[in-house]
C-alpha cells in the first residue's frame, strides 16, 4: 500500500518528468530554464528516465543545420504504459485506463456491489483485474482508488457509511488481485488532485490556495495549500450538514439533503415535473430532468436555478471562512447544467462578504471522478517516477 501522492512533488526527477509532460517535446536546456535546475541535474534525471523507459528522444525534431552538439528533444513515452484508477460511487463504479500524459484511454461503468464490504470488494477486484487484462499490450504501473467516505490512505481502509462498510481493506484487496502497487483516497480530494497535476497547463513549481468544492449525489470540499491536497489524518472534513433552506426543494435544512441529485429529483416528482419513479435519483431521471428544463419548462428551470442558489451561498460560506486563492467547483450539480452558473454566481456574489473572486469550472466537466480516480493511479508515479519503476519490477 502507497499513500496517494497528491502533491507537485519537488524532486528533480519528478520536476523534470513534469516539464516533459507539459511542455515536450522539449530539449534540455529548455527543461533545465522551466526548472530551475541545473543543465547537469537536468541531463542525469533524463538520462535516468530514458533508462527506466519513462523517456523517449525524437531524433527526428533536431533542427537540420544546427551548430554545436544536437539539443535531441525528449517526449513521455506513453504507449508502453497504463494505469488503472477506480471511482467507487454510491450506485456506480468507473474503472478508468489513463495513459502516464494524463490522458483518459477508456472508462467502463458497472454497478457498485450492494453486498457487505468484503463481496463488494471482491467482485469490484474481479472486475479490475478482468478489465486490465484487455491492455495486455501495456505494462499496468500503479492502481488508484477514489472513493467517500473517510479513507486512511496509509492503510488503504475506508469507513463508508452509505455502503454499509467499515475499515474496508479496499487497497489490500486489489493490491492481491492486481499484483501492483495500490493507492487510495478520498474522492474530493482526489477530483481536487485532478485540478493541480492535471488541470493545469503550464509549468508552475507552486499553486496558490485552492478551494475544490464537489456536489453531486454526495457534496464535499477539499483544499490545497502550497502544491499539495491538505489530507487530515482523520480523513476529511464534511459540509453536508451545512445549513440550506427551501420551501422548493425541501430536504432537512442541511445542504446535501437539499442539493443532491436525489432530492432535486425527489422534489421535481413531488412538482409533477417528471413522472413518478423510484425514492432514489439515477442518471436516467436527472437526464429527464435536464431536457425538460432545456426545453422551455418553467418549473423545472426553476428547480434548478435554486439548487444553483443554495450551492452558489454555499461555496461563499466557504470561501469566506477559508478565504483561497483560487476557486473551483466540480461534480455533475454544477457541471451538467451550466446554464445555472449565472445564479449560482450571482448567489455567491451576494452571500460573500469579501472582495469579488471568479469561480471556476473544473477543466474535466462530467467527467471529473474518472479524472480524479486516473490521478490516484498517477500519483505516485509523478511524485517519484524511477521510483515507481523500480516498485513495479
Amino acid at each position: 500500500m502507497f499513500p496517494p501522492a497528491l502533491h507537485l512533488s519537488d524532486s528533480a526527477a519528478a520536476s523534470v518528468f513534469r516539464a516533459v509532460r507539459l511542455r515536450g517535446p522539449v530539449a534540455r536546456d529548455l527543461i533545465a530554464g522551466v526548472t530551475s535546475l541545473s543543465v547537469a541535474t537536468v541531463n542525469r534525471q533524463v538520462t535516468a528516465l530514458l533508462d527506466a523507459g519513462l523517456l523517449r528522444e525524437r531524433a527526428d525534431l533536431v533542427v537540420a543545420g544546427a551548430i554545436g552538439r544536437p539539443r535531441v528533444p525528449v517526449e513521455i513515452n506513453h504507449e508502453p504504459f497504463v494505469t488503472l484508477g477506480m471511482h467507487i460511487g454510491a450506485r456506480t463504479t468507473s474503472i478508468v485506463a489513463t495513459d502516464l500524459c494524463g490522458r483518459t484511454l477508456d472508462t467502463v461503468a458497472t454497478p457498485t456491489p450492494l453486498h457487505p464490504a468484503g463481496t463488494a470488494l471482491a467482485a469490484l477486484a474481479d472486475s479490475a483485474a478482468r478489465y486490465l487484462r484487455r491492455w495486455h499490450r501495456r505494462r499496468p504501473l500503479w492502481a488508484g482508488v477514489a472513493i467517500g467516505g473517510t479513507v486512511d490512505g496509509a492503510a488503504g481502509c475506508v469507513d463508508h457509511p452509505r455502503l454499509g462498510w467499515r475499515q474496508a481493506p479496499v487497497g489490500a484487496v486489489l493490491a492481491d488481485a492486481l499484483g501492483l502497487p495500490v493507492s487510495v483516497a478520498s474522492h474530493v480530494d482526489a477530483m481536487a488532485g485532478a485540478e493541480l497535476l492535471l488541470g493545469q497547463r503550464r509549468f508552475a513549481p507552486s499553486s496558490p490556495t485552492s478551494l475544490y468544492v464537489y456536489a453531486r449525489e454526495t457534496v464535499g470540499y477539499a483544499l490545497v495549500i502550497g502544491g499539495r491536497v491538505h489530507t487530515p489524518a482523520s480523513g476529511p472534513g464534511t459540509i453536508a450538514p451545512l445549513p440550506a433552506h427551501s420551501e422548493l426543494l425541501g430536504g432537512t435544512g442541511r445542504l446535501e439533503s437539499t442539493v443532491s441529485d436525489e432530492a432535486v429529483l425527489a422534489a421535481a416528482r413531488r412538482l409533477r415535473i417528471i413522472p413518478a419513479g423510484p425514492a432514489t435519483g439515477s442518471t436516467g431521471a436527472v437526464t429527464d430532468l435536464l431536457r425538460v428544463a432545456r426545453a422551455g419548462n418553467r418549473p423545472a428551470r426553476e428547480l434548478l436555478a435554486e439548487r444553483a442558489r443554495l450551492l452558489g451561498e454555499a461555496v461563499a460560506l466557504l470561501r469566506d471562512l477559508l478565504n483561497p486563492d483560487e476557486l473551483v467547483v466540480g461534480g455533475q450539480a454544477f457541471t451538467e447544467y451550466p446554464e445555472a452558473m449565472e445564479q449560482l454566481k450571482a448567489a455567491f456574489a451576494a452571500r460573500s462578504t469579501l472582495p469579488q473572486r471568479e469561480i471556476r469550472a473544473t477543466a474535466f466537466g462530467d467527467r471529473v471522478q474518472e479524472a480524479g480516480a486516473g490521478t490516484v493511479s498517477l500519483a505516485g508515479l509523478y511524485a517519484d517516477p524511477v521510483g515507481a519503476i523500480r516498485r513495479t519490477r
